[in-house]
């Protein structure tokens, strides 16, 4: 099975477990998991529950932890992969047994994380070590370290791109518009691919928000009755382009067809120019391309088509984040395999991601960001909790696939209506939403 998004997974808009999420399981002590001294002190057998079910069935995990045991002999490493991992987890949460390391699942809100894990080490220390630490900071203490960031934009073929006349990155929603343009003019590729169908897809989208103003507290900033769809806002200007992709017919004919995997092979073959996906895409559009017999490097990515004084940015975001299991009986175990897969394993050089690590350098992956001096914007999470809550309570759905599915058949005519009075409804339900949310506490 092909790596589905994780971030699909771990941007989940939060919904608190159920009351009984912890009846019956006893208090968890709030034992840290500390980085352990001495490899040779540690020892017991973990548990690590995973979504990545590819490379468990291929052998690849294992070899990490053959890999692990080299400097933690004395520990053994059992992976469990799970399909429908948000779900699962989320009814295991209900009891104790939920693995030793497990990847925090979208649906446990920020707040009840010291009720499901331990604590891995206050902020002030983490912080400064790893990216995207204030994503599981919870009163100073940090219950999570990501396995790797992705930085947000657009997946293209160049040779496409070329062919269309297209050579420069967009630079204005317009301009990226134009370029669709051109390529639905020139070539037989499809412009852009939405992946509707799959619905998953379509929530990287928000991840771009920071990206349009440079701002790495832009989605803190929606924590409040802020109308995020007003003129010239950040969802304004992301949900815009969508719509007016769609609407220009720029996008595939008939969204509901629409296959992620086969998307892969398209683009590689140059059967589609683009889509918006985070940058952890682009190992695998290459590995279909290797796979098409077609030149890997014609894959390539481009920032979101806004500047701010010249230069382009890109949102970094956080993937899973891996915990320790509050009631674990091996805390130390599970802590070193956290610590040794995020610095030493180069899980997230394989990948092509950027790296929770502070001190490594950018992938290659990246280089085109890198060299044309694309400002990566690592986002705020001070507020997600926030933000959350009031997603939810307005019964929208930032990281769920739900609204802009309704946007992209408002734009294509299978839905009555207009893109204003679409955001001013967003804005009112967002607003009031907030409103009920700061009356209650937040």
């Amino acid at each position: 099975m092909g790596k589905r998004k994780t971030l699909a997974g771990a941007l989940l808009a939060s919904a608190i477990l159920t009351a009984t999420g912890c009846s019956g399981a006893g208090a968890p002590s709030g034992e840290a998991a500390s980085a352990p001294a001495d490899p040779a002190d540690v020892s017991g057998d973990i548990k690590v529950l995973t979504h990545r079910t590819d490379l468990v069935q291929d052998g690849t995990m294992a070899k990490y932890a053959a890999e692990f045991n080299k400097t933690y002999p004395k520990v053994k490493v059992k992976f469990e992969a799970l399909t429908d991992y948000e779900g699962e987890v989320k009814i295991r949460m209900n009891t104790t047994d939920y693995g030793d390391v497990l990847m925090i699942p979208g649906a446990v809100a920020k707040n009840d994380y010291p009720k499901f894990f331990a604590p891995l080490g206050s902020a002030a220390e983490l912080s400064g070590k790893y990216r995207f630490s204030d994503k599981t900071d919870v009163d100073g203490k940090v219950y999570g370290i990501a396995q790797f960031g992705t930085a947000n934009g657009f997946v293209y073929n160049k040779a496409v791109w070329k062919k269309a006349g297209v050579t420069d990155w967009p630079t204005t929603p317009a301009e990226f518009l134009d370029g669709l343009r051109a390529i639905e003019a020139k070539t037989d590729a499809v412009p852009y691919y939405t992946n509707f169908k799959d619905g998953w897809p379509l929530t990287a989208w928000s991840n771009n928000i920071g990206s349009v103003t440079c701002d790495t507290g832009a989605n803190d900033k929606l924590a409040g009755a802020v109308s995020p769809w007003k003129a010239g806002g950040e969802l304004s200007v992301i949900d815009t382009l969508l719509h007016d992709i769609v609407a220009d017919d720029l996008s595939e004919k008939d969204p509901n067809t629409t296959n992620w995997e086969a998307s892969k092979g398209m683009i590689a073959k140059g059967e589609i120019a683009t889509m918006q996906l985070g940058s952890w895409a682009i190992t695998q559009m290459r590995a279909a391309a290797d796979k098409a017999g077609t030149d890997p490097d014609d894959i390539g990515f481009m920032p979101f088509p806004v500047q701010k004084d010249g230069k382009f940015c890109a949102t970094l975001v956080s993937d899973y984040q891996q915990a320790v299991n509050a009631h674990s009986d091996h805390k130390a175990a599970a802590r070193a395999w956290i610590d040794w897969f995020t610095q030493k394993s180069g899980y997230s050089t394989k990948e092509g991601a950027v790296p929770a690590l502070k001190s490594a350098p950018m992938p290659d992956t990246l280089k085109d960001f890198v060299d044309n001096d694309v400002t990566f914007v690592e986002r705020s999470e001070a507020k997600t909790g926030q933000v959350n809550a009031i997603d939810n309570l307005a019964e929208i759905g930032l990281a769920k696939p739900d609204y802009r599915q309704q946007l992209v058949d408002l734009a294509r005519g299978a839905r009555k209506g207009d893109l204003k009075g679409f955001f001013a409804d967003l804005d009112e339900r967002w607003n009031e939403a907030a409103r009920s949310a700061g009356a209650s506490g937040g």
